[in-house]
C-alpha cells in the first residue's frame, strides 16, 4: 500500500537523522543550537521576515551536517584504507559544514542582534505570540527532543520502538495546543481522548512499552504547556 511505503520511507530517513544525531556529536550541537536560537526567536519577538531567515538558516546547517555524515559513510565503504584522496573529500565536506556554520553564526548576529540590543536598552520583556505560532513551535521542539533522547538511548528506530514514545509525544502535545487555542472544554476532552487512543495503540500492538509511550507524553504535554505559560 502507497501509505504503508511511505511510512516505511519515513522510517529509514528518520533512522539516518538518529544515526547521525548518535555518532555525530556537532550534529547534537547543531540540534541544541537550533533549538536555543528558535526559543531565543521568539522570546525576542522577531518579525515574520526575521524569523524565516532564522529558520532557513538553521535548516541549511543541520542540512549540511547530514550531508557531511553521509558522504564520510560512502568514503568510508569505498575507501576503508587510508587514502589521500579519500581524506581530501572528508576534508572538503567538513570544510562545507564549517563555512555553513560560520555564514550561519554571522547571519544569526546580524538578525538578531538589534533585538538584543533593544531588549537591554528598553527593559527585558518576553514576546507575546498567537495560540497558533506557539503550537508550531511546540511541535518543531518536541521534536528535537524525541530525536536527541532516542539518539542517546539508542534503542528501537524512529517510528518503531524506543525511548520515550514520538507518537505519544506529538499526540499530548497537540492535545495541550488544543486545549489552549480552542479554550474550549469539549475540544480539550476529545484531543485527550484521541491522543490517549493513539498512545494506547503503540502499546497495545506491542511497539511500545507503557512507561516508553507515558515519558513520551509527558514530555510533549510538559514542553507544550510550558511554552504556553511562557508565550500566550
Amino acid at each position: 500500500m502507497p501509505l504503508r511505503r511511505w511510512v516505511k520511507s519515513a522510517n529509514f530517513a528518520i533512522e539516518g537523522i538518529l544515526h547521525g544525531t548518535k555518532t555525530q556529536r556537532h550534529l547534537r550541537y547543531h540540534f541544541y543550537s537550533a533549538a536555543v536560537v528558535l526559543v531565543l526567536s521568539y522570546v525576542l519577538g522577531l518579525t515574520r521576515n526575521d524569523f524565516l531567515i532564522i529558520g532557513i538558516t538553521v535548516i541549511v546547517v543541520l542540512l549540511a551536517e547530514l550531508f557531511n555524515t553521509a558522504i564520510e559513510a560512502v568514503v568510508d565503504l569505498v575507501s576503508p584504507r587510508h587514502s589521500e584522496k579519500a581524506k581530501i573529500a572528508k576534508d572538503v565536506s567538513a570544510g562545507a559544514v564549517l563555512i555553513t556554520a560560520f555564514g550561519a553564526a554571522v547571519i544569526g548576529y546580524i538578525v538578531l542582534m538589534p533585538y538584543i540590543r533593544d531588549s537591554f536598552r528598553s527593559g527585558f520583556t518576553i514576546a507575546r505570540h498567537t495560540g497558533e505560532e506557539i503550537s508550531i513551535m511546540a511541535v518543531v521542539l518536541v521534536l528535537i527532543l524525541v530525536v536527541i533522547t532516542k539518539a542517546y538511548l539508542g534503542k528501537g528506530t524512529p517510528l518503531r520502538g524506543g525511548l520515550p514514545s514520538g507518537h505519544a509525544a506529538l499526540a499530548f502535545s497537540i492535545w495541550v495546543s488544543v486545549s489552549f487555542v480552542t479554550g474550549s472544554a469539549i475540544a480539550s476532552l476529545l484531543s485527550f481522548v484521541l491522543a490517549a487512543i493513539i498512545a494506547g495503540s503503540r502499546v497495545t500492538s506491542k511497539i511500545h512499552t507503557t512507561w516508553e509511550v507515558i515519558l513520551g507524553a509527558l514530555m510533549g504535554a510538559s514542553v507544550t504547556f510550558l511554552l504556553f505559560r511562557i508565550f500566550s
